[in-house]
């Protein structure tokens, strides 16, 4: 125990960064590789952050220099990091282990809101970089638009940006982001062009999803390397758009990703990238994990809520278990949820924990109930999905059939509502309606009544609900029928 302490002391220790003792003046005059190992949507895999430390280690043994960059969303996704005593230290304290050389915002790192993000910035050992907020000085949000990194004798530039797709802000909870204001991707990136020029390696360190990095690198190809986030899309050996490689990896650290850049006098040369299986990685860094075992060392995580009787296959049969525990909460005739909300696939037959529901539900939203006519709600539904790329709002207490204008789910062309007994849902009768308060607030509620916030959170709801139960049983339960 001593000696994993004396670990734990040690590493929390480490400074970061990597390059800062070279030469600012030395620009490379010969043939050289950049070394890069970078990461996107971890979402708080604490648990897989020891191999990838160990990878890493591999890695500087060869190359000392070795840069290790995130895309962000490198929080919300595991309750040891996100409810954490101090929220998402778990992972800060890992990243500063590792020694990560910088990170962009992802949309998920404002979901501590302001204060909390001020805090995870002040308790990193590497700045985070985006060009595209704008907060104000009072909050403490210090961030850097972009930065240069001298390695070898090369001189790298590294531009951030974080989407802003949601009205004009990240897609989280627009209280987390009052106080910040966030310019538009395409027209940040057009205003630091001229760093082309004043650098070896153009780096987009980006959190737009890959449609958008392709166009990006379509516009522009100033850009040797775009390391992306968000879409959670599997790029294997990167792809090359207008001459720009674009790498990405899905979410969870399942896989991060080896890009090696060829420098040569001043010029990129080449470049590949390879992806390396961080999951089944065959070591383990004991530094690393020492952190994790300190960090959850949480004994209530581990209690049984429930017995789920046959195992969860689908995000439709989780998030209709969500609703079902909204609706019986709160009595409502409806209850809703954002696809996006659900926050994994599937769940074995056996033990469901507050750890699982944590995991399932980790954003902090709260029960809002609101009243509203069939008609009104059928525009919120549809809002609600506007602003969601993951699908369409699962329900209890009616059924939805969607009918999208093309297989992209892009537009829908109508929308048909069911109650309970199959028939066509009355749109001018008034429902008592149940949705999380992330989920309305993105509903652009029509009418009057914008829903009274019930003060608890949806996690302590299904909690409540699963212990209630006992035993449950979502397998084969639909709730929506789509049609392309």
């Amino acid at each position: 125990m001593k000696k994993c302490l004396s670990i734990i002391a040690a590493a929390l220790m480490v400074l970061g960064g990597t390059g800062k003792a070279l030469s600012q003046n030395i620009r490379a005059s010969y043939k050289t590789d950049i070394n890069i190992v970078s990461v996107n949507d971890v979402h708080a895999a604490i648990e897989n952050m020891p191999k990838m430390a160990a990878i890493v280690d591999s890695l500087r043994a060869i190359d000392k220099d070795l840069l290790v960059i995130s895309a962000g969303d490198n929080r919300t996704g595991n309750p040891i990091n996100d409810i954490s005593e101090d929220a998402s230290y778990p992972m800060v304290a890992l990243m500063n282990q590792i020694g990560f050389l910088c990170s962009t915002f992802g949309n998920h790192e404002f979901d501590s809101g302001q204060e909390g993000l001020a805090r995870n910035i002040n308790e990193s050992n590497f700045p985070y970089i985006c060009a595209n907020i704008f907060a104000d000085e009072e909050l403490g949000i210090h961030t850097v638009p972009y930065q240069f990194y001298y390695v070898k004798g090369v001189k790298i530039c590294i531009l951030g940006v974080v989407e802003a797709e949601f009205n004009g802000i990240p897609s989280t909870h627009p209280n987390n982001v009052k106080g910040m204001k966030f310019e538009q991707v395409e027209e940040t990136i057009r205003k630091f062009l001229y760093l082309r020029n004043e650098c070896d390696v153009f780096i987009l360190l980006s959190h737009i999803g890959y449609d958008e990095d392709v166009k990006m690198a379509e516009k522009f190809p100033e850009f040797d390397l775009i390391i992306g986030g968000h879409s959670h899309t599997q790029i294997d050996g990167g792809e090359v758009h207008n001459g720009v490689l674009i790498t990405q990896n899905e979410n969870k650290l399942k896989k991060l990703t080896h890009t090696v850049l060829v420098v040569e006098n001043g010029k990129v040369t080449g470049k590949s990238a390879t992806n390396i299986n961080v999951k089944n990685y065959p070591k383990t860094s004991v530094a690393a994990k020492c952190l994790v075992d300190y960090f959850s060392d949480n004994p209530e995580f581990k209690r049984v809520l429930a017995q789920a009787e046959a195992p969860f296959s689908s995000y439709e049969e989780l998030g209709i278990m969500m609703c079902d525990a909204l609706k019986d909460f709160s009595g409502a005739d409806i209850a809703y949820c954002n696809a996006g909300g659900v926050r994994y696939e599937d769940h074995p037959a056996g033990d469901f924990t507050v750890n699982d529901v944590l995991r399932l539900d980790p954003f902090g939203n709260t029960a809002v109930v609101v009243n509203v006519t069939g008609k009104e709600l059928h525009d919120m539904l549809i809002a609600c999905k506007s602003v969601d790329d993951h699908g369409f709002p699962f329900s209890s207490g009616m059924s939805c059939e969607v009918t999208y204008t093309d297989k992209n789910r892009s537009g829908i062309k109508e929308l048909k509502l069911f109650g309970p007994d199959g028939k066509p849902l009355n749109l001018n009768k008034k429902y008592k309606v149940i949705a999380n308060s992330y989920a309305i607030i993105t509903s652009d509620i029509p009418g009057d009544d914008q829903g009274e916030d019930l003060s608890i959170g949806t996690a302590d709801v299904l909690m409540k609900y699963l212990e209630k139960m006992k035993k449950v049983n979502y397998q084969g339960r639909k709730c929506l029928k789509e049609n392309f």
